[in-house]
């Protein structure tokens, strides 16, 4: 099994707690659950491969999955919190078990934040955390050619398409993908 390899000595990742301007970026954990489960809707898998959870267990097993992920050092899961109120505001990740050396970003934000720059800011922060952290080639962004506001976040890290791929979401929604690879080193913040 493939692991991120880290820069220093590897951070408690069931621990994590980044800081940003306006969100924290927490590790994923139970006490999740009905937030995860509540806000991940059907709006906000529109452009997305996973589906919105049917019952509770499912999304229970996801976070059991994620804390696996933070045994196997190979993804991180997190939550992403308003730093001032610590409300549930999505989950964002860094997925390395394909390619540690070039791990996959991932983010969704629940509906009533949308529109405030919190994705970008989430990403942001996770992709500079990441830089610090582990030994990281690039990283790497598939996003639905379709949802633009989220083509954005890696386009503002200096992100360039580098594939094209269809597929089908277990909803059944067809994904156009677009590919993006974000190089290092990062623009200065």
């Amino acid at each position: 099994m493939r692991e991120f390899e880290f820069l220093q000595e590897k951070p408690e990742l069931s621990q994590l707690d980044i800081e940003g301007e306006r969100i924290s970026l927490v590790s994923i954990s139970e006490k999740f659950t009905q937030d995860i489960f509540r806000e991940f809707s059907i709006d906000i898998t529109t452009y997305m491969f996973p589906k919105p959870a049917e019952a509770i267990e499912e999304t229970q097993a996801f976070i059991r999955s994620s804390l696996e992920g933070f045994r196997n050092a190979n993804n991180l899961h997190l939550v992403i919190l308003n730093k001032k109120t610590r409300e549930f505001l999505g989950c964002c990740g860094l997925h390395g078990d394909s390619n540690p050396s070039s791990p996959e970003l991932g983010i969704w934000i629940k509906k009533s934040a949308h529109g405030h720059g919190l994705g970008k800011e989430a990403i942001h922060t996770l992709a500079y955390w990441a830089k610090s952290h582990l030994k990281i080639t690039a990283l790497t962004y598939p996003v639905d050619e379709h949802n633009h506001a989220s083509r954005k976040i890696p386009e503002s890290l200096g992100g360039k398409v580098i594939a094209r791929q269809s597929d089908t979401g277990m909803a059944g929604n067809t994904l156009n993908l677009l590919i993006y690879e974000i190089p290092l080193p990062l623009p200065a913040t």
